[in-house]
């Protein structure tokens, strides 16, 4: 009996040719977008007190001054065009609108929409570290192995 692929999952030895930026850099942004995603809401905008006392509480808050935002845009911004165009890509793709067999069109799509402000466009999309681990997926990746020697 001979198998069937499915038509919306790219063979895995095609994503290397398929992405510009590698999956590692995918996965960095995927841990630092869910520690994002996880943020509350400020409770206490200038509680006045030290931090060891309050429990580090504030790390849990989503303050201005956020360092998991400012390395996420930090790092998102100084990636290609290219890189930053594979990442929005794998978003939609992530968010179940495209299969894998759409990618070329749906990175068409996201090459003519692309500007400067990639960083806060992307991380103004909720959920974005589980669209991007599926878009990932998708393609026959994961951050299995990444997560292993850092987590």
């Amino acid at each position: 009996m001979q198998e069937t692929t499915n038509p919306a999952e790219v063979p895995a030895d095609e994503t290397a040719d398929t992405l510009t930026i590698s999956p590692e850099k995918v996965c960095f942004i995927i841990i630092k977008a869910k520690e994002f995603d996880a943020k509350d809401e400020v409770t206490e905008p200038d509680p006045g007190s030290n931090p060891t006392d309050d429990k580090e509480a504030a790390v849990l808050e989503d303050h201005e001054d956020d360092p998991v935002l400012e390395e996420l845009t930090s790092f998102i911004n100084s990636l290609s065009e290219d890189e930053q165009i594979d990442l929005v890509t794998l978003a939609w793709l992530g968010r179940d609108d495209y299969s894998a067999s759409d990618w070329s069109t749906v990175r068409e799509e996201a090459a003519r929409a692309h500007n400067e402000r990639t960083a806060s466009y992307l991380l103004g999309i909720p959920l974005l570290g589980d669209f991007l681990e599926e878009g990932l997926s998708m393609l026959g990746s994961s951050c299995e192995e990444f997560e292993i020697g850092r987590l």
